[in-house]
């Protein structure tokens, strides 16, 4: 579709073809050739090439910049005592798409970078962040960068280990980080924060429009659940005398499914399964699985959690296994700032398109910003709805509409 400009006024545009190309540069690192998918983990080879590439693009948009305590990457432009930030992740989930998160960073570069080459003067500072580990991928707990910016990360939480046995902590330190004391990547000087990032669902796509202006973030609510069984032979020991950890966690995993089946505003994903000793001739005595709880309640979010895991204590107790359960990362929902969301659909309709309002069910690096500064985010329309997948795709066309819309804020805020 052709870009819609007004006739009132002369607009700036950002470069398009650069964008595209820095887009599929870095989408070319961690790439798996096989399936498609991208595979960039935090504290990698790969992640660190990434990282370098990143950083090459915030020079070149006349950025200086540093790494803090924890290893989020910040360019910064201009010299105003209160900051503008821009920021999203560039780390991925397993067989990730190339936009989750890496579309925010680069759109802000991009931002910045026309700026830059419009000779603007801002009066506040912009700074563009690419928050570490996001995911969660590699230690089961994200949001590390984002975390540390807003106060939020804690020496304990530094100890989760990784499937060899690193702690985050070690795996900062054999990056040369140091992270301690937390207090050295916390923030208190944001004016607002803004971040651009694809919806990861349906509505945007359903409505017929590139972009939407979000209300809120669901929070997600992590837990392990530990359940306990007996492995013995698979050939010698007869069903009815079996301890099955397995048999006993896939009928809690469909018990939880059947708990949310009723529900819209609620939801909850087992995603993750491991399963010991993993023998094809061995009765599996451990399972241990994730549950990834969301909801834009937070009081919902708590009950929910109270009730499935009083269902999955009942099925233990039936089955005679013994389950446990923690929690390997709670958030809280965050709700966006109500005039940057009227800044966000005041650009949206300068350029002919209508503003359209929705929630996201997925968390992002701004639900921990909340806590220290105003968010907004800018939702660019994904096909299908698809995300954490290689099939993951935003147009060309909706991504640079709103990469102009995201300017054209940026601009109007920085004054």
């Amino acid at each position: 579709m052709p870009f819609p400009i007004p006739n009132e006024r002369v607009i700036v545009m950002i470069n398009d073809s650069r964008l595209l190309q820095h887009l599929q540069d870095l989408s070319q690192i961690g790439r798996n050739e096989e399936t498609g998918g991208i595979n960039r983990f935090s504290f990698t080879p790969e992640e660190q090439q990434a990282i370098e590439l990143v950083v090459s693009y915030m020079e070149e948009a006349g950025m200086t910049v540093v790494v803090d305590a924890v290893g989020n990457i910040i360019g910064t432009y201009g010299e105003g005592n209160e900051t503008i930030m821009l920021g999203s992740h560039i780390d991925t989930v397993p067989e990730g798409g190339k936009y989750d998160g890496a579309l925010g960073v680069l759109a802000a570069i991009e931002v910045v970078q026309t700026i830059h080459e419009q000779q603007l003067s801002p009066s506040k500072k912009i700074e563009v962040v690419a928050f570490k580990d996001e995911e969660g991928t590699r230690f089961g707990f994200g949001l590390i960068g984002s975390r540390a910016m807003a106060g939020l990360l804690t020496h304990q939480q530094l100890q989760q280990n990784d499937e060899a046995g690193i702690s985050i902590e070690e795996a900062m330190k054999q990056f040369q980080l140091s992270p301690f004391p937390l207090e050295k990547a916390k923030r208190n000087d944001i004016r607002a924060y803004l971040e651009m990032h694809i919806e990861q669902g349906k509505v945007l796509e359903i409505e017929d429009l590139p972009v939407g202006v979000v209300t809120g973030i669901a929070a997600p609510l992590w837990l392990e659940v530990t359940v306990t069984g007996v492995s013995e032979h698979a050939g010698a020991t007869p069903m009815p005398t079996r301890h099955d950890a397995l048999t006993a966690a896939s009928e809690m995993i469909l018990a939880i499914e059947q708990m949310l089946k009723d529900t819209t505003d609620s939801v909850a994903t087992v995603g993750k399964l491991n399963v010991r000793p993993n023998g094809v001739n061995v009765i599996p005595g451990k399972v241990t699985f994730t549950i990834d709880i969301r909801d834009i309640d937070e009081q919902r979010i708590s009950t929910l959690e109270n009730a499935i895991l009083k269902q999955l204590q009942k099925i233990a107790e039936r089955r005679n296994v013994p389950l446990s359960s923690q929690v390997l990362q709670r958030v809280k929902p965050a709700k966006t700032d109500a005039t940057l969301q009227q800044q966000l659909k005041d650009s949206i309709e300068k350029y002919g398109i209508r503003s359209h309002s929705l929630i996201s069910g997925a968390g992002h690096d701004a639900m921990n910003i909340a806590a220290v500064a105003p968010i907004g985010m800018l939702f660019v329309r994904s096909k299908d709805g698809i995300s954490h997948n290689p099939l993951e795709y935003s147009s060309s066309e909706d991504i640079v509409i709103a990469t102009n819309i995201f300017y054209d804020t940026v601009v109007e805020l920085a004054k």
